[in-house]
Parts: C-alpha cells; structure tokens; sequence
C-alpha cells in the first residue's frame, strides 16, 4: 500500500469546531519527479508553504485537528480543483475554456514554481497526472471532507482555517505608501466562504497578537474555500496567508532568527481560534 499524502494528527479530546489544514507544506519530493524536473532543489521548493506545519503543530494538543500535506505543491496541487488540468504541460489535452490560475501554470499538476520558473522540459503523460491525483489529491481531499462531517456532527459546525504562508513582496502592490504593510491576508471570498462574525473573530485573534491584517487582496481563497466554504450552511472556510518573513529565511528556506518566538505567538493566536469553535456547555464547564 503507498503511504498516505497527507499527516492527519488528531488531538486525544477533540473539543472545538476548528480544523486546521496546511496543504501546501509537504516536502516528500518523488525522486522520479525530482530527475524530470530541470530546476534545482531550492528552485523547487519555493512554492512549498514551508514550515507551516510544524508553525501549527500546538493545535491538537488545544483540541483541534490538523491536517497537514506531504506531497509538495509542485508535483500536485492541493488548493486546486482536479478538472483545473493545463494543457501546456499535460499530453494530447485540448484546450478548455480560461481559467487564470491554468493560464498562468498553477494548475493541479503546476507548470511552474514561484516567478514563473517552469519545472519541466516537456510535458507530463495523461497517466502520470491522473496516477498524482488519484495517489495525492484525492486521499487528501477525502480526509478533508471526512474532518469538515464528523466536526459538522459533533459540534453542529465546521470552521476551517486553510493555513498558507506567502513570500513578503506578496503585498508590494497593495500596501500604502508609509504605511505599516499587512503581515496577514484573511481570504473568505468576499464573504462567500466564511461569515463575517467567524472573519471577525479570527481577525481580532491575529490583531490582538499585534500581526496587522488584511481581508481578500491580493488572496480571496482558492479552490478549498470556494468548495467547502458554506456559511449558510454551516461550514465556514478561511484562507490564512502569513508574511514569511516573519519566521523564515525565504532566500535559504529555512527558519531565521524569529522562528522560535512565531512560532509561541501563533501558539497563542492558535489557540484563541480554537475557542472560537468550542460549544458553549463546554466553556462553561472549564470555567
């Protein structure tokens, strides 16, 4: 049997809503992909969300799951829907109709990494891509659904926090002259994915932390909030990006000086979105 895409850790009392998913951190590169890609391995890795799993490994120890991928973004897209297949890098693929993320080579099987770098020569066989969805995407998107049910049952609720981390010139463009840049893009589609009172919540947390934010730009969610996002009906999905500078050296990927004391402050930040999803007889009782 192949090993599963994805680490699941459950907390021993799983006491809230929240679930947290990190899909673009894996790093167990297939050696066969690594020999057909032309970049290096640092090139490779810039697309990774890395460290993001390890940032939020307190979260079952608070009660809630955590779901992190170890396939990596380059070889498969987690964040992407499975019909969003580029034919510039898949075999005898006819061209559909135009989808952004495709054109621009981050579809389920990207093109590219991070500045447009392509990551292969030629272009991948149709069974090489289904046989990545259905050993990768599909396992990971089955667990998902499977977490977003059984909190749905428990708790009456689910509120997914879809974790990912983004490189620091991400806000450039948008951030206002003078002004202190944004460190944290909340993505709920414009309201789409996540009610405003979860957003709000969850905003506050990363703002009493003293992390400035901002709401879907230049980040609304991708594919896992546009799917699973249903407020009205209970389910509420929230894409996190974290400015990577605060905890890593994205040059070197690798954890700068800062790493340690993040990682605390998001501990903290953690475990205040946890309480967000705890039932009221359960506060109540540990009061």
């Amino acid at each position: 049997m192949a090993p599963l895409p994805y680490d699941l850790t459950l907390p021993d009392r799983h006491l809230t809503s929240v679930i947290f998913s990190s899909p673009h951190s894996g790093r167990d590169y297939p050696s066969g992909f690594v020999r057909k890609s032309v970049l290096d391995e640092r090139t490779i890795r810039s697309s990774e969300d890395a460290f993001i799993d390890d940032l939020l490994d307190c979260a079952p120890s608070l009660g809630a799951p955590l779901l992190a991928a170890r396939c990596p973004r380059a070889y498969v897209d987690l964040n992407r829907g499975p019909d969003e297949l580029d034919p510039a890098v898949i075999e005898g693929l006819r061209p559909a109709g135009y989808n952004p993320r495709v054109s621009s080579g981050l579809g389920v099987i990207p093109r590219v990494v991070a500045g447009g770098k392509a990551i292969y020569r030629g272009k991948l066989s149709p069974d090489e891509v289904m046989g990545r969805i259905d050993d990768c995407w599909t396992p990971y998107h089955d667990c998902l659904k499977g977490l977003i049910a059984k909190s749905r049952t428990a708790f009456g609720e689910a509120i997914l926090l879809d974790m990912h981390s983004m490189p620091h010139e991400a806000v450039d463009s948008i951030a206002a002259a003078g002004a202190r840049r944004p460190e944290i893009i909340l993505g709920d589609r414009f309201g789409a994915a996540a009610s405003s009172q979860v957003v709000d919540r969850v905003e506050a947390a990363f703002e009493a932390a003293g992390l400035r934010t901002l709401r879907n730009a230049p980040f609304a969610g991708a594919y896992i909030a546009q799917q699973y996002g249903r407020p009205a009906g209970g389910t509420h999905v929230i894409q996190i990006e974290i400015d990577r500078a605060l905890y890593m050296n994205e040059r070197e990927i690798r954890p700068n000086g800062n790493y340690k004391g993040f990682k605390k402050l998001l501990a903290g930040i953690v475990a205040e979105v946890i309480e967000i999803g705890r039932p009221a007889e359960m506060l109540s009782a540990a009061e």
